[in-house]
């Protein structure tokens, strides 16, 4: 039998390098995910919603111009690569539609606004999203770009063993334009094993793959964005978090994707040999930022993120 370990890493009281460190061999990132980690895909797809990323606030405060990142500067991806001395992860699309961006040192596949579910599912109940570049079409962007990367299976261990694989955030979309269309929290309840389901699966691919270390963020607690603060803000004081402000209901939604999130993970190391992943929440971060929004000793980026 193979097996594997899970760690747990909480973001709010993560300096990434000091942490990470001990994983200094990594040569390459790849990371597939939504707005949380596109690192400028977004922009060069058909999509038609939120073009404003194109512009400045998007990127001002480090970039310097708008880069297509859901942020005035850099996202947690960033840096990541920064804490390992790689170069800021090119969006595949650049890749794709230029042959001369260096990939070696690895590639972001992900999409803001992408859900985990396949984008089908949801134009069926005529929900809709963003992009149809869900997590499995990031996927295939993947094995697409594989054989520019290595060749044989032991170029490819021998590759791969040196990478880290970023499996998210992703899953928060398949929540938001739900909600947003009038669905009830019992209703994205139902959704949840199909969400995780699609989540687990893409891990699984990446570990067939080649993949060997995994980190697979969990979902931030939504109660404390603004958008749903705006949205679903109610005259009922019962309905926050008496602490930090935010929709206890909706943070208690995902909570319960993540402890489902978590379980399947663990129950996904069975039958595995070589595989590391390492299993990311973020929610104690959100909250000290909604509840703290004046302090500046969080050890954590201070780049705003600017989309839900």
């Amino acid at each position: 039998m193979k097996a594997m370990k899970i760690l747990v890493f909480f973001l709010c009281c993560l300096p990434l390098k000091p942490a990470l460190s001990r994983h200094s061999r990594y040569h390459a990132i790849f990371s597939l995910g939504d707005s949380h980690s596109d690192t400028g895909n977004y922009p060069r797809t058909e999509a038609v919603a939120f073009q404003v990323i194109k512009s400045l606030p998007y990127g001002e405060t480090f970039f310097r111009n708008a880069t297509g990142r859901c942020s005035d500067g850099r996202l947690i991806v960033d840096f990541i690569a920064e804490a390992f001395g790689l170069p800021y992860l090119p969006p595949y699309l650049a890749v794709a539609k230029g042959p001369h961006v260096r990939i070696r040192k690895g590639v972001n596949f992900a999409v803001a606004g992408a859900s985990a579910i396949n984008s089908s599912f949801f134009s069926a109940q005529k929900i809709a999203l963003w992009t149809n570049d869900s997590l499995s079409v990031q996927l295939g962007w993947f094995k697409n770009l594989k054989s520019s990367l290595c060749t044989t299976e032991q170029e490819c261990d021998e590759y791969f063993k040196k990478s880290l694989f970023l499996v998210g955030e992703i899953g928060e979309n398949d929540y938001n334009f739900p909600a947003l269309s009038g669905q009830s929290i019992k209703q994205l309840r139902a959704l949840v094993p199909l969400v995780v389901g699609a989540i687990t699966r893409a891990v699984s691919m990446l570990i067939e793959e080649g993949a060997v270390d995994l980190m697979v963020p969990g979902q931030l607690p939504v109660g404390c964005t603004s958008m749903f603060l705006t949205v679903f803000q109610s005259a009922n004081e019962s309905a926050y978090d008496n602490r930090t402000g935010c929709l206890k209901a909706y943070d208690a939604f995902f909570k319960y994707h993540n402890n489902y999130l978590k379980q399947e993970l663990q129950n996904l190391k069975r039958g595995l040999e070589r595989s590391v992943l390492y299993w990311m929440v973020a929610s104690r971060l959100k909250k000290k930022m909604s509840s703290n929004k004046s302090s500046n000793a969080s050890p954590v980026p201070t780049e705003e993120y600017r989309a839900a």
